[in-house]
């Protein structure tokens, strides 16, 4: 399998070079026969690339110890549902899943698009089929992960060395979520290639922006929300498995992740502008151009060894490809750009400050900057070593001073943006609109000052989230009104049905609504506490309004691990409430340590309980205890989030029609009668977006 993989890589090499250079003939001749066989080109190297996939984690589950990537990330012990997590565990196979995951965004925006746009299409297959030929580049030449063991003998002749087992999974990687994590955020960063694929070639070909930017928006909907639900479910594992008590903390291979889903973020918002007034047609364009470029910034990042993070790979040499890549991409954007510029002049001006287009202007404003606050900080340590020769750091401090009060302006804007009207705003559409919201939040503020709540940012936050959420619930609430003043229905089926008939602002709703509890869960953090102790069995210590009394430490075998687990009883109000299992474990195979932490959640607060290790000294096993409010309303706004994506996503449903009964007529008027009692058509839903 192994050769069949190492050559099913090479033929679709061969196929996507074919791809790109028959797809440039087919764009200057037009020929038929060559716009049809660079897309089945096209089609074969996916095709290839899947099978070169396939092979490698076939190998994984045979136990193939004869190949260098199969040793370097499995073992015998290694759980089939781990072996799966190996497969994009170090440089070669992820490079290779990158490629997987970008053959089914290739295969599948060409199948669909079939015959359709055909000034369109032959572009997009050639830009994709350029992106796939980089990274096939590297799966071939740079970074094989079909590469066999092995050594010269003394007849000169090459020779495998199978070994009898591997080096085993890395063993931040071997937990649950960690088979699901990469993927998504890889669907996210792969996925970004379809929109810049689209948008490039609208640009190169001149292609009317009314049809490609409907295109593009639904394509960077689903990366974006791979790209949400990837962050999230980051965050999670590493509150999960790295016993620190965070959930992010800045660093740099968080942050490659944040910047695209930041410039996809700004996009989604103002390609409304372009759609509804034909507005902001270069900032568009070039937001698909960024986040593209932000996506394979970050892959560069995580593979170069530039930043040290715990989530990268090891330092190698495949760093040089990805800023000549960078390099290449930034040159043909900007010459596309120059030489078509005028096909991007808008149609309309602002004509308010007091608008949507004025909001939805000021929230992308505010997204760049985040990013470029970001993306500085990121770089820095690079920056720095660069010009000074000593590199120097950034830490939270700075991402948290800069990115607090944004975050907290971002999330006014989510409140007021979508309900000012087009063009301009009556005063008295701003009173009825924000009036009440304004107050309640206002209230909500107060309450929480008499309660003790002393901290600026978290009074803030909870009063712009009240402010927000009632903003959002009275959208659903006076459509779902008319909807029930006209038809009858009760108000929850009048709300189901007022959101099917405008999926996309309805579900904009619902994601809005996700991000401000993301936002609450973020405010709890003011209110952190953590207590680090020795712990011998019958030594206790309080934290909070919980006591947490060690009873003993035992030890545990896995099936790849051994380990040592801590039992804590739980007391609160001096009643038992639960106990808890921290861990620590060995990892034979790859000789490292790992930590399983213990956590009693609940919608008020985390108590999460780590065993950190023996003290150097004494010898006695440390418990680290940490209390954090509000931790789950984070996770809770990420599915909250991901089911608001998925509903925007989904096609509108035909308005609802009311039948309205004519009043009943003398029988003289009979004839009249049985034409004015036909019924009459009343459609039931506001506008569209």
């Amino acid at each position: 399998m192994d050769l069949f993989g190492s050559f099913a890589l090479l033929l679709a090499f061969l196929f996507a070079v074919y791809a790109v250079f028959a797809g440039i003939a087919a764009i200057r001749t037009r020929h038929p026969l060559l716009l049809k066989s660079a897309r089945n080109a096209n089609f074969a190297a996916c095709i290839l690339i899947w099978l070169a996939t396939a092979s490698l984690v076939y190998l994984f589950f045979t136990d193939n110890f004869a190949m260098a990537y199969v040793v370097a990330h499995s073992s015998r012990d290694l759980p089939n549902f781990y072996k799966f997590a190996a497969l994009w565990s170090g440089q070669e196979g992820s490079l290779l899943f990158w490629s997987f995951l970008l053959a089914g965004y290739t295969f599948a925006a060409l199948f669909v698009n079939r015959g359709k746009h055909p000034e369109l299409m032959p572009y997009v297959g050639v830009i994709l089929a350029g992106i796939q030929l980089f990274f096939l580049t590297l799966n071939n030449f740079i970074a094989s992960p079909f590469q066999v063991l092995g050594r010269i003998g003394p007849d000169g002749l090459a020779r495998m060395i199978p070994l009898a087992d591997g080096r085993g999974l890395t063993p931040l990687l071997q937990y649950p979520e960690m088979v699901i994590h990469p993927p998504n955020l890889y669907m996210g960063y792969t996925g970004f290639s379809v929109p810049f694929a689209f948008a490039l070639a609208a640009l190169l070909g001149r292609y009317p922006g009314e049809k490609w930017i409907h295109i593009t928006r639904r394509w960077t909907m689903i990366a974006w929300g791979f790209q949400s639900v990837g962050i999230i479910l980051g965050a999670h594992w590493a509150y999960a498995v790295l016993g620190w008590g965070g959930y992010w903390g800045w660093d740099p291979v968080e942050n490659a992740s944040l910047l695209p889903w930041l410039t996809g973020t700004a996009f989604l918002h103002s390609v409304m502008m372009q759609e509804k007034r034909g507005m902001m047609k270069v900032w568009n364009i070039w937001l698909v151009f960024i986040t593209f470029l932000l996506c394979i910034m970050g892959t560069f990042l995580t593979r170069s060894g530039v930043v040290s993070s715990v989530h990268a790979f090891a330092q190698s040499s495949i760093g040089p490809w990805f800023v000549g890549f960078l390099i290449l991409i930034l040159s043909v954007c900007l010459l596309a750009y120059v030489r078509n510029r005028d096909y991007l002049r808008s149609d309309n001006q602002l004509d308010s400050m007091v608008s949507r287009e004025s909001g939805f202007l000021f929230n992308n404003l505010i997204l760049l900057a985040a990013c470029f606050a970001v993306l500085w900080g990121t770089l820095f340590p690079v920056i720095s070593e660069a010009v000074s020769g000593s590199k120097i750091s950034v830490g939270p401090p700075f991402f948290n001073k800069v990115n607090i009060p944004v975050g907290l302006f971002l999330l006014f804007l989510t409140g007021v943006g979508p309900l000012l009207a087009w063009r301009r705003t009556s005063l008295e559409s701003l009173r009825r609109n924000f009036g009440w919201s304004l107050l309640a939040g206002l209230i909500a503020g107060v309450v929480a000052f008499a309660l003790g709540v002393r901290h600026f940012y978290a009074i803030t936050c909870l009063m712009l989230s009240f402010f927000v959420t009632l903003t959002i619930a009275s959208e659903f609430f006076r459509g779902a009104r008319v909807i029930h003043a006209r038809t009858g229905m009760n108000y929850v089926s009048s709300v189901v049905h007022l959101t099917m008939r405008n999926t996309r602002r309805y579900g904009g709703y619902v994601v809005h609504f996700g991000m401000v509890l993301i936002f609450i869960g973020l405010a709890g953090a003011a209110f952190n506490q953590d207590v680090q102790m020795a712990m011998r069995p019958g030594s206790h210590f309080n934290l909070g309004r919980y006591t947490l009394v060690c009873q003993n430490f035992e030890p545990r075998t896995g099936r790849n691990y051994t380990a040592e687990r801590a039992t804590i009883e739980v007391l609160r109000g001096g009643r038992q409430l639960m106990m808890l299992y921290p861990e620590r474990r060995f990892f034979q195979a790859s000789e490292e340590t790992g930590t399983m932490v213990s956590i009693y959640s609940t919608l008020r607060e985390d108590l999460y309980v780590v065993y950190a290790g023996r003290d150097p000294d004494s010898n006695v096993p440390v418990i680290h205890a940490y209390l954090n409010p509000l931790v789950k309303w984070i996770w809770l706004g990420g599915v909250i989030l991901a089911l608001g994506t998925l509903l925007a996503m989904m096609p509108n449903r035909e308005a609802v029609l009311a039948l309205q009964a004519a009043p009943a007529l003398a029988p003289s008027g009979l004839a009249s009668a049985q034409v004015s009692t036909l019924p009459q058509p009343i459609t039931t839903y506001g506008s569209q977006d």
